[in-house]
């Protein structure tokens, strides 16, 4: 039998099918037994009712699947996943397969590299290859009668894997080192060299040989004339046939549109001829258009309805 680490006192579980022969599982299961002794324990599972036993995580230290000689177990991915639950961590998975040495398309046979891909994705960690060898002629009959597979191309191949050293879900606490440093920070050092090249002192500048520009000739003779209102105003001010101000004018076009309806409005108004309006309608004239209209003072504005202004 190989040499699978199996000591005293460790929990093993040896995964078998219908391809495995019975009197060579007895014979693996005994010398099992003896090397775990009385405090260990050796259980046997039949690979398809793995998934429906009840097992708790972490519950073996050692899984063998596929070891015994004669067998040609196939193991899927919820298998190996499975056997990884039930894995302790820091436990090792030991089985055996019969793989393809050929790649050979939508084969039921993986190869020696997915299998180890397989397994890699099943959670374990260290996985490599222990031993290749030729299937035997039982082997090969096995393989046509339970898998109902057949090729030349096959070898059977001997995989390991470990289980890292926590649980899934497991957590730790950080120990975050937050102490202040009571030391100086220290300068880095610079080159003297260096150093003078960006340093400019009052020795490094001669009055005499700096030339000093006077302000004022660089301005020309157009920057002192004072620009015309009119230049300033914004493009689209009072530009069209119709004159309009923008909201929220600034150039006062408003300001002057104001003044200009204002002024209309006044010149709009009717004016006296004989100057005697304001006095009443005894003092007025027959075509006086303030006539019915009580009398006002000299300068106040008086407005018309439309009505009287078409009487008049």
């Amino acid at each position: 039998m190989a040499d699978y680490g199996i000591s005293a006192g460790q929990f093993v579980a040896v995964v078998w099918d219908k391809s495995s022969p019975v009197e060579a599982l007895k014979d693996l299961v005994d010398k099992l037994q003896t090397l775990t002794g009385n405090e260990g324990q050796v259980s046997v599972e039949n690979i398809n009712q793995l998934l429906q036993s009840a097992h708790k995580e972490s519950s073996f230290d050692i899984i063998l699947s596929g070891v015994i000689p004669g067998s040609t177990t196939l193991h899927s991915s919820e298998i190996l996943a499975e056997m990884a639950r039930i894995l302790r961590p820091g436990g090792s998975l030991f089985l055996r397969e019969p793989v393809e040495t050929a790649v050979v398309n939508n084969s039921k046979v993986r190869t020696t590299s997915k299998l180890c891909s397989a397994l890699t994705l099943s959670g374990l960690v260290e996985v490599k290859e222990l031993q290749r060898e030729s299937l035997s002629p039982e082997e090969i009959q096995s393989v046509q009668e339970h898998l109902d597979y057949q090729s030349d191309s096959l070898l059977s191949v001997s995989i390991t894997g470990k289980k890292p050293n926590f649980e899934v879900g497991s957590s730790s606490q950080l120990k975050l080192s937050l102490a202040k440093k009571t030391s100086p920070p220290v300068k880095p050092a610079v080159d003297p060299a260096a150093a003078k090249l960006w340093t400019l002192s009052a020795n490094d500048m001669e009055d005499e040989s700096v030339d000093l520009i006077d302000s004022d000739e660089l301005l020309d003779p157009e920057d002192f004339k004072k620009p015309d209102p009119a230049s300033l105003r914004a493009p689209s001010c009072g530009e069209g046939k119709k004159r309009k101000a923008c909201k929220n004018c600034t150039c006062g076009l408003a300001e002057e549109l104001e003044k200009e309806k204002s002024r209309e409005q006044t010149s709009s108004q009717p004016k006296s001829a004989c100057g005697n309006c304001y006095l009443g309608d005894a003092f007025r004239c027959a075509s006086c258009p303030y006539l019915g209209m009580p009398a006002f003072r000299p300068g106040e504005q008086v407005l018309l309805s439309s009505n009287n202004l078409s009487d008049a």
